[in-house]
């Protein structure tokens, strides 16, 4: 009937209301937001949600999320996260390219071990004291490179070394590693950058660099032949000579056994059958 059909039209649109909602503006994060796309029935049961570049702003009921293991909320409008506090047991964090610049939340989640905040608000190192009590922390990215984030703190050029000092068991920061394998590759490599850049002005200008002089005296690379290679070469010639010879002499005595035989032929008598 023609009620039927407009109850239905009116349950398509409100359902294809909610799915814009919750698919392009994602102002806030809302338990149908989660369910949606988790298809979890159940918030506890959600152990990993990517919310990534969805326009966020706030985080609404995401800390009833309280088993979640893995956290993408990347490239959002984010300045507030209180309601992570309760995450417990959180390990991965990404909240890089957001506008969040107070990070004591955070401290709460005992079991993170890895966290991107690059791109966004932090001003000072004093900020992150708050996170020395995160024990199991061991990868801390404020910049990156790559996409060009960063945060005001980063400019502070003793920044590195007060985050290892604060950090002293993180082994990768900012996507390089610190500690263990690989870890001196990389400090011997930003030692020779240093060093490149304090030396390359002197008295604010380039200094002049002399002309490039040759690694070796001319003639090194030709190949130089001993005595004995000539020797040994005269050899060779030699015995190829000789081996021509011995083929010619062959051939020779072939040809005269050949000739001798058809000679032979020739002078013996006619017999003729009787």
């Amino acid at each position: 009937t023609r009620t039927q059909r407009d109850k239905l039209r009116h349950t398509h649109c409100n359902h294809a209301y909610f799915l814009c909602l919750t698919e392009t503006e994602c102002a806030k994060i809302t338990t149908g937001l989660l369910k949606s796309r988790t298809g979890e029935f159940d918030l506890e049961s959600i152990l990993f949600l990517k919310l990534k570049s969805l326009g966020i702003y706030d985080l609404g009921c995401i800390g009833e999320c309280i088993n979640l293991e893995r956290l993408d909320l990347s490239g959002n409008n984010i300045t507030n996260i209180t309601p992570l506090a309760s995450l417990r047991l959180l390990v991965v964090l990404n909240l890089s390219a957001n506008r969040i610049s107070n990070l004591e939340p955070i401290a709460s989640c005992e079991s993170l071990q890895s966290l991107n905040v690059a791109g966004n608000l932090v001003s000072s190192t004093d900020g992150l004291h708050a996170l020395k009590t995160l024990r199991k922390l061991e990868s801390i990215r404020l910049k990156d490179n790559t996409y060009n984030y960063t945060n005001p703190v980063c400019k502070n050029a003793s920044y590195r070394n007060i985050i290892l000092e604060m950090f002293p068991s993180i082994k990768v920061l900012d996507g390089e590693r610190v500690v263990g394998r690989g870890s001196d590759l990389y400090q011997l490599c930003k030692d020779i950058d240093d060093t490149i850049k304090a030396g390359m002005y002197k008295n604010g200008q380039l200094p002049e660099m002399p002309d490039c002089k040759p690694w070796v005296e001319d003639g090194f690379w030709e190949i130089k032949r001993s005595n004995n290679a000539i020797v040994d070469e005269a050899y060779k010639q030699f015995n190829d000579v000789l081996h021509e010879c011995r083929l010619l002499n062959s051939r020779a005595a072939h040809a005269i056994t050949q000739t001798e035989r058809t000679v032979g032929l020739k002078n013996q008598p006619k017999q003729y059958a009787v």
